[in-house]
C-alpha cells in the first residue's frame, strides 16, 4: 500500500468515526443530562454523603465498562451477519444453524420478535426524556421560563417528526460535528470539575462499588435501575454497525464518546462532594453562569440528533421485519437516491409521534419519565446476550466452558439491571412493558397467520408446471402485450392467472410469474439476485431474492430479465395481475377466533403490493380471492 493510499484510508476511516458519532452515539451521549441525578432521587432512600457519591460513580464507570467496552464493542459487534448488526439480524444469525422447523429455532425467533418490540418500547421513551431534560436546563438557567418546558419540548419533538418526510441527508451531515462539539463539551465541563474535587477519581476503584453495594443493599439494587440509564443506546452500537462498520465505532468509543462521558460523571460526583445542593440538576450545574443558556440550546440540538438516530432505528427495523414476514406491509419511501438506508415509514413516524406527545403530557417531568426508561432496554440486553451465545457456541464453535464463563458474566449484570428495573414497573415501567407486549402480540399473530393462509393455499392451489403444460397444449386465445403475475409461490398456479382464464379466457402472449423471496441475510449478491427459466411458449418463471435490508423493486428485476432474456418490457404494454386475498376467520383449526379476527384486520388494512412494490397503479389489474383460516 503507498503513502497516500495508506493516508486516504485513515481519512476515510476517520470521516467515518466522524459520521458514527453523530449517528450512533446520540442516545448514550445525552445520558448525562438525567443519569446521576436520577440515581440519588429522593424515592431512593440513599443520603448524599461522600461515601454514596463515590460509590454510585464507580457503578456507572463499571456498567458502562463491562456492558458498553467489553460486552458490547469487544464481543457482540464481532457477530455480525454479513456486516449487519441488531437483534433481528442476530436473530437471524443465530437461526442459520437451526432447522426452522426445530423448537429450538421457533425460541429464537420469539426473543428476536420481543427484543425488537423491547426496540420500539424503548423508542418512545427516548425522544421524550432526551428533548424534555434539555429543555428543563432552563429552570436552571431562566427560572421565569420554567412554564414553557413543556410546550418547547412538543414544539421540537413535532418539528422534529414533520422534517422525516423530506429526509435527513443535510441534517445528517451536521450530525457528526455538532456532536463532536457535544462530546468536548462534556469532557471538559466534567475535566474542570474533577481538577476542583480530585478525590472522585477514587471511583475508578471498583472497591466503593462494592462497598456501597453492601451498606445498601435495598436501595442500591433499586439505584441500579437508575444507573441503567448510562447504558441506553448501548445497543444502537450493535444495530448500526451496518452503516459503519466495527472498526470507526470502535474508534470513536475508545478515543472520544467513552472518555468524555466518564469525565463528565465523575465532574459531576466531583460538584456534588463540593456542593450537595447541586442534585437539583448536577449536569447543568457544571457550568458556569454565562455558559448555561448556550449549554442549554447545545444539550437541545443534541437531544434532537440522539432521537433522531432511534426514530430512523425505528424505520429500518421495520423494514426488516416487513421483508422477514413478521409486519404487514407498509408504504416505504427512499429520502435518499444515494443511500438505501435513509427511508421514511409514514404511518411509523406518525404513530409514534402522537404516543410520544402523550408521554411528555402524561409524564411531564425527565424524572418521572426515568422511572419508566430503562425496562426495554435492558431486556433487550438480555435476548442479546442469549443470542449471542448460541452463535458463539453453534456458528463460531467457540469451547463451551470458555462461553459459559463469558455469558454467565454478562448475563449476570444484565439480569442485574433487568431485576432492578421490574420495580419500576407501577411507577412507569408498565409503559414500554405494554407497548412492546402489545407489538409482539400483533407481530406473532401477523406471522402465524400467513403461515396458516400459506398452508391453505398451499392445500388448495394447484402444480404449476403440469398446468402451464396442459396449457400450452392446448392454450386459449392470446392477446398481445406482457401479463405479469405476482405469485408467492412458484409452485403453484396464481389465483389471477386461474381467474383471467376463467373469465377473460385469454393468454398473453409473454406471460411472466414472479416471485420475490426475502432471504435471513441482509444482501444478496448481485449474481444470485435474479433466476429466470423459460418455459416455453412465451411463458417465463422469474425468481427474485433478496436480503432484509434491501427492498424489492419491480422495475430493477424487469430491466435485468429484458437484460438477461434479450427483451424489452414497456409499461403501457405490460399488465400486472394481483390476486386480492380475503381473509375469512372460521371455527378452523390454526388460532383462537378472535385473533384470527384481529389477523383479518391487519390483512385489510396492509399496504396494497402496488405501493409496496412500486407498481404503476393503472398498469395494475387486481382480482379477489377468499381464503378460509
Amino acid at each position: 500500500m503507498t503513502i497516500s493510499n495508506h493516508v486516504a484510508r485513515q481519512q476515510s476511516q476517520s470521516s467515518l468515526a466522524v459520521a458514527a458519532i453523530g449517528v450512533v452515539f446520540g442516545d448514550i451521549g445525552t445520558s448525562p443530562l438525567y443519569s446521576l441525578k436520577e440515581a440519588f432521587s429522593p424515592d431512593h432512600g440513599i443520603p448524599l454523603n461522600n461515601a454514596s457519591i463515590l460509590g454510585v460513580t464507580s457503578l456507572l464507570f463499571w456498567a458502562i465498562m463491562v456492558v458498553v467496552s467489553v460486552k458490547y464493542v469487544l464481543f457482540v459487534m464481532r457477530a455480525d451477519n454479513d456486516g449487519e448488526g441488531g437483534v433481528l439480524a442476530l436473530m437471524a444469525l443465530a437461526l442459520r444453524s437451526f432447522s426452522r422447523a426445530s423448537r429450538t429455532a421457533a425460541v429464537l425467533t420469539l426473543l428476536g420478535i420481543f427484543g425488537a418490540c423491547m426496540f420500539y418500547g424503548d423508542a418512545v421513551i427516548t425522544p421524550a426524556i432526551s428533548v424534555i431534560s434539555a429543555v428543563e436546563g432552563l429552570e436552571i438557567a431562566a427560572p421565569e421560563f420554567s412554564h414553557l418546558v413543556l410546550p418547547l419540548t412538543m414544539v421540537i419533538l413535532i418539528a422534529l417528526f414533520w422534517i422525516q418526510r423530506h429526509g435527513t441527508a443535510l441534517v445528517g451531515r451536521l450530525f457528526g460535528p455538532i456532536m463532536v462539539i457535544w462530546f468536548i463539551v462534556l469532557a471538559v465541563l466534567g475535566l474542570v470539575h474533577i481538577v476542583a474535587a480530585p478525590i472522585i477519581i477514587s471511583a475508578l476503584n471498583p472497591y466503593y462499588a462494592f462497598t456501597f453495594m453492601s451498606a445498601h443493599v435495598l436501595q442500591a439494587y433499586v439505584v441500579l435501575g437508575s444507573v441503567v440509564l448510562v447504558l441506553t443506546g448501548a445497543e444502537a452500537l450493535y444495530a448500526d454497525m451496518g452503516h459503519f462498520g466495527p472498526k470507526p465505532i470502535r474508534v470513536a468509543w475508545y478515543v472520544l464518546v467513552m472518555p468524555s462521558l466518564v469525565l463528565n460523571y465523575f465532574g459531576q460526583g466531583a460538584l456534588l462532594i463540593r456542593d450537595h445542593h447541586a442534585i437539583i440538576n448536577p449536569f447543568f450545574l457544571l457550568a458556569p453562569n454565562w455558559a448555561l443558556l448556550p449549554l442549554v440550546v447545545l444539550s437541545t440540538v443534541a437531544t434532537v440528533i440522539a432521537s433522531q438516530a432511534v426514530i430512523s432505528g425505528a424505520y429500518s427495523l421495520t423494514s426488516q421485519a416487513i421483508l422477514l414476514g413478521y409486519v404487514p406491509r407498509m408504504k416505504v419511501l427512499h429520502t435518499s437516491d444515494l443511500a438505501i438506508g435513509q427511508i421514511y415509514v409514514p404511518i411509523v413516524n406518525w404513530v409514534l409521534l402522537v404516543i410520544i406527545l402523550c408521554i411528555v403530557v402524561g409524564f411531564k417531568s425527565s424524572d418521572n419519565l426515568a422511572a419508566a426508561y430503562g425496562i426495554a432496554v435492558t431486556a433487550t440486553m438480555v435476548i442479546t446476550t442469549v443470542l449471542a451465545c448460541v452463535v458463539m457456541v453453534r456458528v463460531w464453535n467457540w469451547n463451551k466452558f470458555l462461553v459459559a464463563l463469558i455469558i454467565a458474566g454478562f448475563m449476570t449484570v444484565d439480569l442485574g439491571f433487568f431485576g432492578s428495573n421490574l420495580l419500576k414497573v407501577a411507577d412507569g415501567g408498565w409503559l414500554p412493558l405494554g407497548i412492546g407486549g402489545l407489538l409482539f402480540f400483533l407481530l406473532t399473530t401477523w406471522y402465524k397467520g400467513r403461515m396458516i393462509v400459506k398452508e391453505r393455499t398451499a392445500a388448495d392451489g394447484i402444480p404449476l408446471m403440469p398446468f402451464l403444460q396442459g396449457l400450452l397444449a392446448h392454450p386459449p386465445h392470446r392477446v398481445s402485450g406482457t401479463a405479469i403475475y405476482l405469485t408467492g409461490s412458484d409452485a403453484l398456479v396464481p389465483v389471477g392467472l386461474l381467474h383471467n382464464l376463467k373469465h377473460n379466457k385469454v393468454l398473453h402472449e409473454r406471460t411472466i410469474f414472479l416471485t420475490f423471496t426475502i432471504l435471513d441475510v441482509p444482501y444478496v449478491d448481485h449474481t444470485e439476485r435474479l433466476y429466470v427459466k423459460d418455459i416455453g411458449g412465451g411463458l417465463y418463471l422469474v425468481k427474485a431474492t433478496y436480503g432484509f435490508n434491501e427492498t424489492p423493486d419491480v422495475k430493477a428485476v424487469l430491466l435485468e430479465v429484458g437484460r438477461m432474456e434479450d427483451m424489452t418490457f414497456e409499461l403501457m404494454d405490460t399488465s400486472f395481475f394481483l390476486a386480492r386475498e380475503t381473509v375469512v376467520p372460521t371455527q378452523l383449526p390454526g388460532m383462537s377466533i378472535w385473533r384470527e379476527r384481529v389477523f383479518a384486520w391487519m390483512h385489510q388494512n396492509a399496504a396494497k403490493p402496488t405501493d409496496f412494490f412500486s407498481i404503476p397503479a393503472n398498469r395494475v389489474v387486481e382480482l379477489g380471492t377468499k381464503i378460509e383460516i
